[in-house]
């Protein structure tokens, strides 16, 4: 066999093992968005976004790895369903706000990164003050494969209303069913969960702003870019 040859079929044989490790940890790198996922403005122009892994107000300090932009993406189901709670949200006087959709699995890649940094305390005061931030996967505060990268899940709430926690505050205080808030944040609590059951989405528990469809933990996960 000549060197051409040989050097073609080592290049073939690392391109082969390359994807196999890729599909392995279950999760490629793509470049595009796939066929089925939409942009949550094309089907739902009046939710506001304020998608906060695309710049520094979030438990990081820093924008996200994989967020080029601001944009929320989702697969075509769940944006129709989250429209059709923009609805009767806005049929009672409410409007969402969404936090984060789609999230690149190198955004998971980066937070876990970023667990492990015990040098980078920037953000504890606002985001965990109470805990270690070590722990917040164990925890399950975050995912190391999130079915946000389904693009079945989103954060949100109500534009303006207190949930008697802020987003993303790793504290048992943001457990959906924690009792000692006010009536007022108790009852926005209730709003939003009543509304996203109404349309098919199921809630985290520890967390009152996640949502995502059944079987999102089963679905495939996908790492392209937000833009």
């Amino acid at each position: 066999m000549g060197k051409r040859l040989l050097s073609a079929f080592a290049m073939i044989m690392l391109s082969c093992a390359g994807v196999s490790s890729a599909v392995a940890k279950g999760v490629e790198k793509e470049t595009l968005p796939p066929p089925d996922f939409v942009r949550l403005q094309d089907v739902a122009p009046s939710i506001a976004q304020d998608m906060r892994y695309a710049g520094s107000n979030n438990f990081t300090g820093r924008p996200v790895p994989g967020y080029a932009a601001g944009t929320c993406w989702l697969r075509r189901e769940a944006a129709l369903a989250l429209a059709a709670v923009q609805k009767d949200a806005e049929a009672e006087g409410l409007g969402l706000v969404v936090f984060d959709c789609f999230r690149p699995q190198r955004a998971s890649n980066a937070f876990l990164a970023w667990a492990q940094d015990p040098t980078d305390q920037a953000m504890k005061a606002a985001y965990y003050p109470g805990i270690d931030k070590r722990v917040l996967f164990d925890q399950g505060y975050i995912a190391a494969k999130s079915t946000h990268s389904t693009g079945l899940a989103v954060d949100l709430g109500f534009i303006g209303r207190d949930f008697g926690t802020p987003f993303d505050l790793f504290d048992a205080a943001s457990a959906t069913d924690f009792q000692a808030i006010d009536a007022e944040a108790k009852a926005n609590r209730d709003k939003l969960l009543s509304l996203m059951r109404k349309h098919g989405f199921e809630n985290l528990p520890n967390e009152w702003w996640h949502f995502n469809l059944p079987g999102a933990a089963k679905a495939e996960f996908f790492d392209f870019e937000v833009r």
